[in-house]
């Protein structure tokens, strides 16, 4: 399903907070004067000095070797055409944030207000010893050829231009792939190109690269096929010509084995399709809307095979899969240039990529049970976490091979451990958690749905299709703040358990209701009464199995939501008692901390549940747990009755679960410092890994760390999670945002699909 995406929702977005999606964050420690003094006068003289003797130590002591520039003019925005660099910097830092959460590269965006060749190639030129790459973006051909040729010849570090490049990388990979499928040797193929812009261009010299035969490859511009006779070619199309005579795109593509769309949107029709060869392959790349609609084509030909830029239809061929992964690989080689070798290299490696088995994290985040090579899946999806080792590694080499490499990677194996390491230190787990949730969508109540957050919220997990919004309050005062705003919830179930039209259901929950209370001090009109309590409603709502999943607690005191919870939904079977959790998003991977809103003080048994249930919630996100159980005293070291719980509660676990990573008690310092452990206590399980689930000893303990990681920190806090219920109900912080809002909703989601089985 595509994202729908309202433009209120995408400016508020970027103005929200600090404007923009980028920003410059210190890498060394500033707070004390002696850190400043290093950091500038007169610490920064030696590094300036070293420099000066040798250039090449730029790389050594400034952020060179990791920082690429992403440079437009505005005039050839993907969708919108020329509309200046002041409106291009949206998508220039888009496009940074891209290279930094999928390839941990730091990015400048630049904007030039300059349209002259010459002028252009002095100014980025002028800049090479400020970065270790150039990325030119969005600059209207033909001028993006000269720019980049000229910048590749002149400057001694990586260019590429993305839009002519990106897209012939990536489709030639999906080319490789699907000729294999249909058993047609390159050399031999029909091609047929509609549009003979940069990209289209790089696209077929890649194509000549990987063996299609120049002279079949048939491409048309706005002023029809490309041939010899015509005397209005420049440089970049006239070794494209073909010695024919001129013909229509349709004429062109009866018997093509091959149609590559780099046009606009409606060009092509079922019929032109259905004259193409037998098992055709059609890349109908324009976006938003494709020369013809992947539905228009599979009803025109079933055997055809389908890629568009689209992420709502199998075989999107999207740049992510290779810009960040390039530059990553060149970076780290230092390499001098981006090469043909580097280009081809990174079309063989996702090419081969997309022939292994699927990990099921990419799976799951594509909603598909089991992802495998084939006409649907020719080339890898942007989620697939080993594009950065796999393209990146392939890259890296190729750059040494050639000889552009002046800093050679000598261990591959510690290369690859390094790799895996900027791959942790933005998490996907938010994507996990959200596309999982859009798998099977549940419905979801809100209790406190007056307020205009929590109806923002429902808005857009409606839109994203996670959840089925049902809305508690009373139904006049919803209705205007849905008018007010302008929010698309009209269709929305709105439900006032005060109101005389629910009596019927206010009855019916109050029955059942005093039938699970009434020896507990609970009569029948105390039971009816309570119904008309929002939260204990949406508690039987959930209880009953007219909704799925419930979230409360954003305008209530947490145990007002937790108490009705307890009596109408109950624990798990075997749980003892609840607990809350919070996940913790930070920068090395996300951190799993419980207890933190609800036991005060766990006995043994308690801790051993609390940890039981963290464990087997972090082991439906897809991520296996790493716990420590965390105290003042490291293995033993106080034979304190707090830290003796501790311990006796690791050790009763590790009996009845020996292939768990399990340590404790432990102090936090130690648990996350590996050369310590190892010299200290090298029997640990966490030796070699840090812990990602962290069980305090005390609820004041597990609520000051969360807070502090969150607030002095900057650490994302989601949740809080209430572990050991029956059917999943989310308690919100006081003050959440839409965000936090709408992260508890998909999690309330998932959650809801792991206990339906």
């Amino acid at each position: 399903m595509a994202q729908l995406i309202r433009k209120e929702d995408a400016l508020e977005y970027h103005a929200n907070g600090r404007p923009g999606k980028i920003e410059v964050v210190p890498t060394k420690e500033t707070k004390t004067q002696r850190d400043l003094a290093l950091a500038y006068s007169p610490g920064v003289a030696d590094p300036c000095m070293e420099i000066h003797a040798n250039v090449e130590d730029v790389y050594k002591y400034t952020a060179k070797g990791n920082l690429v520039a992403v440079i437009s003019n505005g005039t050839a925005v993907l969708g919108l055409g020329d509309i200046g660099p002041e409106a291009s910097k949206p998508v220039m830092e888009g496009k940074g944030l891209l290279f930094k959460i999928y390839a941990d590269i730091d990015v400048f965006d630049i904007e030039l207000n300059v349209h002259d060749v010459d002028e252009f190639v002095k100014v980025v030129k002028a800049m090479e010893p400020t970065f270790g790459g150039i990325n030119l973006e969005d600059i209207k051909s033909p001028e993006c050829f000269e720019i980049e040729r000229r910048l590749k010849e002149e400057l001694s570090i990586p260019v590429m231009h993305d839009d002519q490049h990106g897209t012939a990388i990536i489709s030639g990979a999906a080319l490789l792939n699907a000729l294999e499928l249909v058993g047609k040797k390159i050399d031999e193929v029909k091609l047929v190109v509609s549009g003979a812009g940069a990209s289209a261009i790089s696209c077929c010299k890649i194509y000549k690269s990987l063996g299609v035969n120049p002279r079949n490859i048939l491409m048309f511009d706005t002023k029809g096929l490309i041939v010899s006779s015509r005397t209005d070619l420049d440089d970049n199309k006239r070794p494209f010509a073909q010695d024919c005579e001129q013909v229509s795109l349709e004429e062109a593509m009866k018997g093509a084995d091959v149609f590559i769309g780099l046009s606009k949107g409606g060009l092509v029709s079922q019929d032109m399709v259905k004259g193409m060869a037998d098992n055709p392959i059609v890349f109908a790349l324009a976006n938003p809307t494709p020369e013809i609609g992947y539905d228009d084509a599979m009803a025109a030909r079933p055997d055809v095979i389908m890629a568009t830029g689209r992420s709502d239809y199998p075989n999107q061929v999207n740049n992510v899969l290779g810009f960040p992964y390039i530059f990553r690989g060149a970076l780290d080689v230092r390499a001098s240039g981006i090469n043909e070798e580097m280009k081809i290299a990174a079309v063989y490696a996702l090419a081969a990529l997309a022939k292994e088995p699927v990990p099921d994290i990419v799976n799951v985040a594509y909603n598909n049970h089991h992802l495998q090579f084939g006409s649907n899946y020719i080339i890898p999806k942007p989620m697939d976490p080993r594009l950065l080792i796999t393209v990146s590694t392939a890259v890296a080499k190729a750059a040494m091979d050639s000889g552009v490499a002046r800093k050679p990677i000598a261990d591959w194996s510690l290369y690859e451990t390094e790799l895996m390491r900027r791959a942790g230190s933005y998490n996907n787990l938010l994507k996990f958690i959200n596309n999982r949730a859009k798998q099977k969508p549940k419905r979801v109540v809100f209790t406190e749905a007056e307020n205009i957050k929590i109806l923002k919220a429902a808005q857009i997990a409606k839109d994203d299709g996670v959840a089925t919004p049902i809305l508690i309050g009373k139904r006049a005062k919803i209705e205007a703040i849905i008018k007010e705003y302008g929010l698309h919830l009209t269709d929305v179930d709105i439900i006032d358990p005060m109101s005389d039209e629910s009596e019927d259901m206010r009855t019916h929950y109050g029955e059942l209701y005093f039938e699970k209370r009434k020896r507990r001090g609970v009569n029948q009109y105390e039971a009816k009464k309570a119904m008309r309590e929002r939260t204990y409603f949406g508690c039987m709502m959930v209880q009953n199995g007219d909704a799925d999943a419930m979230i409360s607690g954003l305008t209530r005191q947490y145990p007002d939501t937790i108490r009705p919870a307890l009596e109408i939904i109950g624990m798990e079977e075997g749980v003892r008692k609840v607990a809350g959790m919070y996940i913790m998003l930070t920068k090395r991977g996300p951190l799993f901390f419980a207890d933190t809103t609800l036991n005060f003080n766990p006995t043994e048994e308690e801790l051993i549940d609390i940890t039981m249930l963290t464990a087997d919630m972090v082991s439906s996100f897809n991520i296996k747990p790493r716990i420590a159980l965390l105290s003042y005293s490291n293995f033993g070291s106080s034979p304190s009755p707090e830290a003796t719980i501790v311990r006796n509660a690791v050790a009763r676990i590790k009996e009845n679960h020996p292939d768990m990573i399990i340590d404790g008690e432990v102090q936090a310092g130690v648990a996350f410092n590996k050369d310590l452990l190892k010299e200290n206590y090298p029997f640990s399980d966490l030796v070699n890994e840090s812990p990602n689930v962290l069980i305090f000893p005390n609820l004041a303990a597990g609520n000051i760390a969360y807070h502090l990681l969150q607030e002095v920190g900057g650490a994302e806090a989601v949740g809080p999670i209430l572990l050991g219920l029956r059917k999943p109900v989310y308690v919100l912080q006081l003050g959440s945002t839409v965000r936090q809002i709408v992260n508890m909703i998909a999690l309330s989601v998932v959650e809801a699909q792991v206990k339906e089985g």
